[in-house]
């Protein structure tokens, strides 16, 4: 007996889809929210140890704060993977599409059919298709990712109202006393007569400055209204070339040691059958488990060989950089610091020894996600479809 969404094939899919992402999403945001708070932490003199991060947490939005951020996050992952498994099936149909008219002229079966003899993708084409897949899909999550790391970030921050604070009168929304404002005013038009220490005074007003004084944290600027109006727009994609990097090195490794773990299973499988199959079309799929095991193995690998990236690119969005520096930089023609390498995968230099804080959580969350992902997926859409 079919299921609910037996006549409609593609919505059972997405269903399927979106539940699978909910489920891993939630079972695994804790350990992410714990990976970008040692990420973001640490820094070259100091670097904070687990048990210190969760005690952070636990002290200041309790154990529940590990979840802050998890709406964002599923709002990211369930257009993000769409995009990457989307992208990859397109890439994959192509390769075969293309294979087969590479050997029409050459390749020719028992019933006069031409074209690849067995139908799956090869491990070099996986990958190739794996890495233009994860710059499609950091594209798609690098803003959600954002706010995403900035929530967190606020998990260890107080809970308690702010005041007006040097960050909240960074903000638009800020409106200064009366007396503060007086004050800002004297300082500027009579500048060499009443202030000797014109550089430290003004240090206490950074919103009517053009690069002084201390920046905001992330934790004060993390909703997507304050961060348009402080930063602009563009810093929504803050993060871009090291997302592009990341994702592209996860989905090559991912894609194709899943699919050279699943081409191995199918011969292991085969050495069972009696007679022999003449092509791997004929031994048929692997089981669900099976598949969701090499899924979560090939995630856990891939996170470790791609997470120095994640890490400048959770420690580049959780930094705030008001329009007037990003202004700044443009008429000074700043030039980012770094070699070649650092500049073009959006490194920062000064994170080099830092840039593995927390793969052992991200390896944990990435092939828990992944086993979680693929095998609800598969017995949702056995029992939908």
């Amino acid at each position: 007996m079919g299921g609910p969404f037996e006549d409609l094939p593609v919505v059972g899919h997405a269903a399927a889809a979106s539940a699978a992402v909910v489920l891993s999403s939630s079972l695994t945001h804790p350990l992410d929210s714990l990976k970008t708070l040692l990420q973001v932490g640490a820094s070259s003199k100091q670097k904070l140890g687990l048990s210190q991060v969760v005690e952070r947490v636990r002290s200041m939005s309790g154990i529940p704060g590990l979840y802050i951020g998890l709406g964002w996050s599923i709002m990211g992952k369930i257009p993000g993977l769409g995009a990457r498994f989307g992208t990859y099936e397109l890439l994959g149909a192509f390769y075969k599409d293309k294979l087969i008219k590479d050997l029409m002229l050459t390749r020719k079966d028992a019933m006069g059919r031409y074209g690849r003899e067995d139908n799956y993708v090869y491990v070099s084409e996986s990958m190739l298709a794996g890495i233009a897949a994860g710059a499609v899909e950091a594209v798609v999550c690098t803003p959600f990712e954002l706010v995403m790391h900035r929530k967190q970030v606020a998990s260890t921050s107080p809970s308690r109202t702010l005041g007006p604070g040097m960050a909240t009168k960074l903000l638009p929304k800020y409106s200064p006393n009366v007396k503060a404002w007086i004050h800002t005013i004297g300082l500027l038009s009579s500048l060499p007569t009443k202030h000797s220490n014109l550089d430290s005074a003004l240090k206490k007003y950074p919103w009517m400055l053009t690069g002084s004084g201390k920046l905001p944290l992330a934790s004060s600027v993390r909703g997507p209204l304050d961060i348009n109006s402080l930063e602009g727009s563009s810093a929504l994609w803050r993060g871009l070339r090291a997302g592009i990097t990341r994702d592209s090195v996860y989905g090559g490794i991912f894609f194709s040691l899943w699919q050279f773990i699943h081409i191995g299973m199918l011969n292991w499988k085969a050495l069972d059958i009696n007679p022999p199959p003449s092509s791997i079309n004929e031994v048929g799929p692997v089981s669900p488990m099976a598949s969701s095991l090499a899924a979560g193995f090939s995630g856990a690998v891939a996170a470790a060989v791609s997470h120095s990236f994640d890490t400048a690119k959770t420690r580049s969005q959780c930094a705030v950089v008001p329009k007037y520096i990003s202004m700044e930089r443009k008429f000074l023609r700043w030039q980012t610091p770094g070699i070649w390498l650092e500049r073009v995968t959006g490194t920062n230099p000064a994170d080099r020894g830092i840039l593995f804080r927390g793969i052992g959580l991200r390896m944990a969350c990435s092939g828990l996600a992944s086993f979680a992902l693929v095998s609800s997926y598969l017995f949702a859409v056995q029992h939908l479809l």
